[in-house]
């Protein structure tokens, strides 16, 4: 089969081109600046912006299959010349129309947990948006919803040491709120049984890791790892909501009422649909693991299934 990945050269797509092309497929990264240098061998690798169609409409057409992993972090502001709404809604729009003209089958989507299109913050009520296109499309196509996704390259656990310092930090709402970490290469095999499997045609699956962790835990887990402690301090959401910037021990990074607002919204999982992939949650790799730090004591861990 011909895959294209798009945001193929990315943290979750180099993994995901690895995984088709270790199971025979031809596969083509797309990116706006395609870099080949961390591709496995046989990938090959396009440039495009999803924003622009003239420039993918061509490349989708050659192809079999589109997995969509074009995003923007929620994690930090879009800079000045890109938004939510031009990357992920329009750019769907695009890839959507490109893979209808071109007689593309099946398309995967990656969204994320509680996208809708009335959600609280623009990168979710894109993603929502997005996902109603993918659902009125003709194609044979298959949604995922991921917490958050951890692994070499991965950008939330070293956020968490931007947003804070060692010792003792600041955190909004004292880092309550809960995640569900998934390790990239328990996801990658999942997006590439989509693509091969009619029977995940037409699902939208939630997909998260064996734990759930709070983001204080994670940032004691990720300070851990480099041999420091860290105590944890609640910042008002007055506070958080202009950035941060106002709170001494907290550096200032590109963080604004949006992403306030994303840390303080629940990123687990109601159902863990890993089960629609033979996985179950005692395969998964743990966070803990990941970092090579000791897990939680077994009545804080907060397993889900």
């Amino acid at each position: 089969m011909n895959v294209l990945v798009t945001g193929g050269t990315g943290f979750i797509g180099t993994n995901l081109c690895e995984e088709l092309a270790s199971r025979g497929h031809d596969v083509t990264a797309l990116s706006r600046r395609p870099d080949d240098g961390s591709l496995p061998a046989g990938v090959d690798v396009a440039m495009g912006d999803v924003s622009a169609y003239d420039s993918i409409a061509d490349t989708v057409a050659e192809h079999d299959a589109v997995i969509n992993l074009v995003a923007l972090s929620p994690l930090f502001q879009p800079n000045g010349d890109t938004s939510h709404e031009e990357v992920h809604l329009e750019g769907t729009k695009n890839l959507v129309r490109a893979a209808e003209e071109g007689d593309t089958d099946r398309f995967v989507q990656m969204s994320a947990l509680d996208a809708h299109p009335h959600a609280e913050t623009a990168y979710l009520r894109t993603k929502g948006r997005a996902e109603e296109v993918i659902r009125d499309s003709t194609l044979e196509w298959t949604i995922f919803r991921p917490s958050v996704v951890f692994g070499d390259g991965a950008e939330f656990v070293e956020f968490t040491k931007t947003l804070t310092t060692p010792y003792v930090t600041g955190l909004p709402g004292g880092g309550k709120t809960p995640f569900q970490p998934i390790w990239v290469e328990d996801l990658v095999p999942m997006l590439a049984d989509a693509v091969e499997d009619g029977e995940h045609v037409g699902q939208t699956y939630e997909i998260g890791g064996p734990d759930v962790y709070t983001l204080a835990e994670v940032t004691k887990l990720a300070y851990e790892a480099d041999g420091r402690s860290v105590a944890v301090l609640p910042i008002p959401t007055a506070l958080a909501n202009v950035g941060l910037s106002a709170v001494g021990p907290v550096p200032f990074v590109p963080f604004g009422p949006d992403q306030a607002r994303a840390l303080e919204i629940d990123n687990t999982v109601s159902e863990n649909n890993i089960s629609a992939f033979g996985v179950n949650e005692a395969e998964l790799r743990t966070l803990p693991d990941y970092l090579g730090v000791n897990a939680r004591d077994p009545e804080r861990t907060a397993s889900v299934s």
